[in-house]
């Protein structure tokens, strides 16, 4: 029998309850996991933590003993898991050493009476063990890489040095080869450090109530003679002086949309020089029915003529898309309409297609542009239904809007043309973001995605399957097909190529030069081919991947694996999960046990699959910036798992929308892919608490070099600042939705990460050189200029929507003092 002697103060007792829950919880979560083949710690730990607080209520000395031998144990497991990585051990000792530590306090033993100085020994002993280990760790990153880029080996002139003048940004990634550098030289890494805002501009453009979700702010502005043109969420179009930000003038395109669009974004816009002259056009849009503009009927009796000389008023002019499938053509001086383009200077891009309810086909990125057309492609609504426009790619004439070709992927003959018969072909895999060009082969790069829905294809046709997820090469002038190269074979996991491939001339020492094209995939994957025949330059073995699809649904036997790579070298483990404490890193671990998950092209499930890389992929819309002159690349790879669970169709998921239906307004969450046996939910990876399941780092900065086509160096990059509850930077490596730009003076600059900064690095070691404060999210990639002899950086900070970063309207760029500033 206790007496009142025997039992604990209430100090003590509360210690002792507390100390069994936390049994409780750990030992029933660890069953579970046990149960799954898990790791047996968390319910051995649990156990422990239950006959240490049976002991600790019995006020018993064997209680410290017990779990000073836990603490120890922990220690060997977490160093025997993790490594002396310290932001992985944390969660394996966040709660076991403060807990030990308040065993150690004198009014906690005091119950113990003389017995408390023996009893706390192994214990303190144990926690000045756990100090070591985590204090160690700080001091040890090994995840990190550290090398360095090689410099110029000799004189090197970039294919696409007289493209654009050196203090211009012309296109989206500066020029149409995508490669995002400039030759300015004038910030240098000596001194980076002393850049600061030489103007802001706000352009009043946010969040409507009737907004969706994916909201953003991804636009990359160009810079033409004096003037830095760029556009808002709402594709409102902005011209401003380079030199002071000063709006000279803006364009409102008054788009139509509302939440159920699936996108909110415009990315850029794109310049041509078009000397004036008077143009004869065809028939007027809409003259014949179904006739799309540009295509004239076949002559008859009934045959309209063409329709007289209308005058060009366009010497430059900005082609901007717009988010409810048009494409205008403005006077880059006064943003005044083209007038002989297409229809009072605009195109109607839903002409042609198999439906045209609004908010379906979204062009997002920039058009390229050559001498003769301009090249556009879109966006589809992702996983809503196996009804949807085409993907098809279409030229125009630069200055009459007319159509000049087109290439629907879906289509047996994939160059026919819209008539008063023919509509594209539905589902056709689009490409969503820019292309590159390179005028002397006069051949355009498309990246390609997969036939919508994404995350079941059985019943995708050939035709469908032909072109998807991969680099298509057209010649520009007539759009037939030069090549194609498919990264991703029966693609289930939305894994296409989300990024402007990057040209390149590698000069290789022998004196060969290979005109190579580099494509960051979202596997990790970095294909680098021959962009005169698709060849690859890298090897790219076909390997096995698993098997075992969904009822009705196929796996590829194997996948292209580039051996130029960002993805992990090993599948994940349970050791591989994370949280912010043990406990949802326990909760992550069971989940990740209940998936299906055997590494890279898992196929999608009922059961659930963990799709590693994820769906952002280790790649995004960013892409590359490389260097051609030094033959090196930067890049900002991240590493963020996401879930994709298949679910049947039933009372809750129609097999068809209902008349109110309509997509959801995001690319995560359910997604009903109608027309197929299951809908999908999709959705990141996360603990309870909101923190990513697996162990950080989630992003990276790293530098290639081409000429070897090796990783030279890696680092994590951004800081959990804005991501945590608490106002703490800590460089964890976090997320980025965007990309880098690099310049001939040897500094690279980065936003885009979950934290809200401007970065600049060494790009010989990728070492961070300088940063600054935004004011909202940097969801876009930035870029640089030279304007009246002084260096500018831009980068436009408006947030995004999906990616949980604070919205915004800001246009901030930074340069060095001017001298006069100094006097």
């Amino acid at each position: 029998m206790t007496t009142r002697a025997d039992r604990p103060g209430l100090i003590l007792a509360a210690t002792a309850i507390v100390t069994g829950l936390l049994g409780l919880i750990l030992a029933s979560g660890g069953g579970w996991l046990a149960s799954l083949g898990g790791s047996l710690y968390y319910v051995i730990c649990g156990i422990v933590l239950l006959v240490t607080a049976a002991l600790l209520w019995k006020r018993r000395a064997e209680a410290w003993w017990l779990y000073a031998a836990l603490v120890f144990a922990t220690l060997i497991w977490a160093v025997a898991e993790a490594g002396f990585d310290f932001w992985t051990l944390a969660p394996r000792g966040d709660v076991i050493l403060p807990l030990g530590l308040w065993l150690l306090l004198p009014f906690v033993t005091k119950d113990l009476g003389r017995r408390a100085t023996a009893a706390r020994l192994p214990l303190a002993a144990g926690i000045l063990a756990g100090i070591a280990v985590f204090g160690f760790a700080l001091t040890q990153d090994p995840q990190d890489l550290p090398g360095t880029l090689p410099q110029a080996s000799g004189p090197v002139t970039p294919g696409d040095a007289q493209e654009v003048a050196n203090a211009d940004w012309g296109a989206y990634g500066r020029t149409q080869f995508g490669d995002r550098y400039s030759p300015l030289a004038q910030i240098t890494p000596a001194n980076v450090k002393n850049l600061k805002v030489a103007w802001t501009f706000r352009t009043h453009d946010l969040k409507g109530p009737h907004d969706p979700v994916e909201i953003t702010a991804e636009v990359t502005p160009i810079k033409i003679h004096d003037t830095v043109y760029l556009c808002s969420p709402h594709q409102i179009l902005f011209a401003l002086d380079a030199a002071t930000g000063q709006q000279r003038w803006k364009f409102d395109p008054k788009i139509s949309f509302d939440p159920t669009f699936q996108h909110m974004t415009c990315r850029g816009v794109s310049w041509a020089a078009t000397p004036v002259e008077n143009i004869s056009t065809d028939t007027a849009p809409g003259a014949t029915p179904g006739v799309t503009p540009g295509t004239a009927p076949e002559a008859g009796p009934d045959s309209i003529p063409p329709a007289p000389a209308t005058p060009d008023n366009c010497p430059e002019r900005i082609f901007l898309p717009t988010n409810d499938g048009r494409l205008f053509a403005l006077n880059a001086k006064d943003g005044e309409r083209c007038h002989a383009f297409g229809k009072d200077g605009v195109v109607d891009l839903t002409e042609g297609m198999p439906m045209k309810e609004p908010g379906f086909y979204e062009p997002t990125s920039p058009p390229v542009v050559t001498s003769k057309v301009v090249i556009i492609s879109g966006a589809v609504t992702d996983n809503y239904s196996t009804h949807e426009p085409s993907g098809v790619t279409r030229a125009y004439d630069l200055r009459t809007g007319q159509l000049v070709w087109a290439f629907d992927p879906g289509n047996p003959d994939p160059n026919e043309m819209p008539s008063a018969t023919h509509h594209f072909v539905a589902n056709s895999p689009n490409s969503w973001i820019t292309s590159s060009y390179d005028r002397n082969l006069n051949l355009i790069y498309i990246p390609t995605g997969v036939a919508t829905p994404d995350i079941w294809g059985g019943r995708r046709t050939p035709d469908q399957e032909r072109y998807a997820s991969g680099i298509l090469a057209l010649d520009a002038d007539t759009g037939k097909k030069a090549w194609f190269y498919q990264t991703v074979h029966h693609d289930l996991w939305d894994m296409d190529i989300p990024a402007q491939p990057s040209l390149v001339d590698i000069h290789r020492p022998d004196g060969t030069v290979i005109p190579a094209l580099y494509a960051p995939a979202k596997t990790g994957n970095i294909f680098v081919l021959d962009r005169r025949t698709g060849a690859p330059v890298v090897p790219a073995p076909e390997t096995a991947v698993p098997q075992g699809a969904a009822p009705g649904d196929h796996v590829s036997a194997t996948q292209p694996f580039s051996e130029l790579t960002f993805r992990p070298k090993k599948n994940l483990t349970d050791a591989d999960m994370w949280g912010a404490t043990m406990f949802d890193q326990m909760i992550c671990r069971i989940m990740f046990k209940s998936m299906r998950y055997e590494g890279p092209f898992t196929p999608p499930s009922l059961q659930g699959t963990l799709v590693f890389p994820g769906n952002l992929g280790m790649f995004e819309w960013g892409g590359l910036a490389v260097d051609p002159v030094r033959q090196v690349a930067f890049a900002n790879p991240i590493a963020i798992p996401f879930v994709s669970h298949l679910i049947p169709r039933g009372p809750n998921n129609p097999p068809e929308p209902t008349p109110a239906g309509g997509p959801s307004g995001s690319e995560s969450g359910v997604q009903p892919q109608y027309g197929t046996p299951y809908g999908v939910d999709l959705h990141p990876f996360l603990s309870p608490f909101g923190v990513p399941c697996k162990q950080p780092g989630w992003g990276y900065v790293a530098g290639i070099d081409l000429k070897t086509n090796k990783i030279t160096w890696m680092h994590r990059n951004g800081t959990t600042r804005d991501s945590s509850p608490l106002p703490f930077g800590f460089r964890v490596g976090i997320p980025s939705l965007g990309g880098p730009i690099t310049t001939a003076g040897g500094v690279a600059f980065l936003t885009s990460t979950a934290d809200y900064y401007i970065r600049a690095y060494d790009v010989t070691s990728g070492q961070q050189l300088w940063e600054d404060r935004l004011p909202a999210g940097g969801q876009s990639t930035p870029m640089t200029y030279e304007q009246n002899g002084r260096q500018y950086v831009l980068t436009v900070d408006g947030g995004h929507g999906s990616f949980g970063t604070k919205l915004g309207d800001y246009v901030v760029t930074y340069a060095l003092p001017d001298q006069k500033d100094t006097h």
